[in-house]
């Protein structure tokens, strides 16, 4: 039977906040609590109209009001604030041309794109801090073994037979592209080093022991994608049509090569299995007309976004694409947080929390270099400063004081790419930025100019080649990590003025690319660092 407590609750009324999605939050009032889960998703789905199957989350006040999964209707407090978890089956279909309103307005949850099982692309990590060698085969493995136990007896080295040789390389080759299909020289040389770690006795002869084994896997490395552009493999095929002697027509083998620059684990991924690029490009253009809807579903267009990566990556990197074009092919990749997805996508990493913790880890550190600076970069480093003694020293401030100096102590022309103007002058202000965040002030904001910190600003955005893509962006230091991000997304170079500064933020910032670092760069870590 039901204690008297459990009775009572039951005839309370229920007061709800209801999160669809994140643009759609709604109040809920039932005169009568609900029986059971079940029921309540029945009224749920009566009230709010949903025509798609859903989980329930609650904010359980005893973790202070974390999102828990609503197993039990009593756990519901009077007043409740619930989130609808959608559980969508995706199929692909055509898509025919919207005939009607109620075709192009149905619900989202109806739309049929792609399958969810199997169809993810499998993405490649960033390169392991230590490299793990892998477990040969058996017989591999069990003559490793004995010649270790030789090794530690009296340190003779073995002598390793042509076959268990290849298959040693051919497994670490293929262990080195989960990660990298282009390898760099202290890949390598990682490689050698805990390859001999974990097997002594493939210690070669010489002053490091593992010289031989790094040349070695830089020709398996090259046979090993031949092998995979053999079989279509997009992040080396692309590359196939170089010059070479079986090729001799070819372009040349130094121009235009298109394989990761800037740390991206997912240059080029293949097509998920069971599609090609027609059923990805109707899933292309369904998304399309999901973000024309007056609250599109979050939740699905991430899914469709993950599922059609690889034909996006593939459209830019190829092709190499307009900005405009992009904007208008792929309207979802323009929001922030399809931005920092997209980013994770490619070079997996989270660019926001990475980029906020590492720029405020260097904040304090910036400002006394700030203050050391002498000459002009000095007073023009006070005149950024000045805002920090009238203002309190609000963390924003801080952020875009620090943004605003670095491209100063690296010798970068910042002026075409942090603007500043007022709201009557926007569309000036737009023809001379081709790259770059304009923010825009009122007209009688005191403080306009490349070294204004403005903290309420009109708007805040982002122009690419000359055009805005994001806007209403909530301060400076958040723009210039979209941007950032944005140039993984869209393959762009970066601009030639700020070339240095987010050189710095991808590489030492980021840890992205390579480690040897130009002097410049080098020379204002150490400084961070020391």
């Amino acid at each position: 039977m039901l204690s008297e407590s459990t009775v009572i609750k039951m005839d309370q009324r229920l007061l709800l906040r209801v999160i669809i999605a994140e643009d759609d939050i709604r109040k809920l009032t039932l005169n009568k609590r609900p029986q059971s889960i079940e029921e309540f998703k029945v009224q749920l789905v009566d009230k709010l109209s949903l025509q798609y199957d859903f989980k329930l989350q609650y904010e359980d006040q005893d973790f202070n009001n974390a999102l828990c999964n609503l197993t039990e209707i009593t756990d519901l407090p009077e007043r409740a604030t619930v989130k609808i978890i959608p559980l969508v089956s995706l199929h692909l279909t055509a898509l025919s041309s919207p005939t009607t309103t109620s075709d192009t307005e149905c619900s989202t949850a109806d739309t049929e794109i792609l399958s969810t099982v199997g169809a993810s692309p499998s993405l490649r990590q960033q390169w392991p801090d230590f490299f793990d060698i892998p477990n040969f085969s058996v017989d591999v493995e069990y003559r490793l073994r004995q010649a270790d136990l030789a090794f530690m007896k009296d340190e003779t080295r073995m002598t390793l037979p042509r076959d268990m040789k290849h298959d040693i390389l051919e497994k670490l080759a293929e262990t080195m592209y989960r990660f990298k299909a282009y390898p760099e020289d202290d890949d390598f040389s990682s490689v050698a080093k805990a390859l001999i770690s974990k097997y002594p006795c493939l210690t070669e002869p010489g002053p490091h022991g593992w010289y031989g084994w790094k040349n070695s896997l830089k020709f398996k490395m090259a046979n090993y994608r031949t092998k995979l552009r053999k079989a279509g493999c997009e992040d080396v095929a692309i590359n196939g049509g170089k010059r070479s002697k079986g090729n001799p027509e070819g372009e040349s083998s130094s121009k235009n090569h298109k394989w990761p620059k800037r740390g991206e684990a997912n240059y080029l991924p293949n097509l998920p299995e069971g599609h090609d690029e027609t059923s990805l490009e109707n899933a292309r253009m369904v998304l399309v007309e999901e973000m024309k809807k007056k609250q599109p579903n979050g939740t699905l267009i991430s899914q469709m976004m993950d599922q059609s990566f690889p034909l996006r990556r593939q459209e830019i990197v190829k092709k190499e694409p307009a900005v405009q074009t992009m904007v208008e092919r792929w309207p979802a990749l323009f929001k922030e947080r399809q931005v920092f997805a997209e980013f994770n996508r490619i070079a997996s990493k989270n660019l926001e929390g990475d980029f906020f913790e590492a720029l405020d880890q260097y904040v304090p550190r910036f400002i006394e270099l700030f203050k050391t600076k002498k000459g002009t970069v000095g007073q023009k480093l006070r005149e950024l400063m000045q805002h920090m003694s009238w203002m309190t020293p609000y963390v924003t401030v801080l952020r875009s004081v620090v943004l605003k100096g670095i491209p100063i102590l690296l010798g970068d022309d910042s002026s075409e790419f942090y603007k500043t103007c007022s709201d009557t002058v926007r569309d000036e202000a737009l023809e001379c930025i081709t790259v770059g965040v304009l923010t825009v002030v009122s007209e009688d904001s005191p403080h306009e100019g490349q070294s204004s910190v403005d903290l309420q600003p009109i708007s805040t955005a982002i122009i690419l080649e000359g055009g805005i893509v994001m806007d209403h962006i909530k301060n400076l230091p958040q723009a210039v990590c979209l941007l950032f991000g944005l140039t993984y997304a869209l393959h762009l170079d970066y601009p030639k003025c700020m070339a240095n500064t987010l050189n710095f933020i991808q590489t030492v910032m980021l840890g992205l690319g390579k480690k040897k670092l130009p002097p410049k760069l080098l020379t204002l870590k150490n400084s961070l660092l020391g």
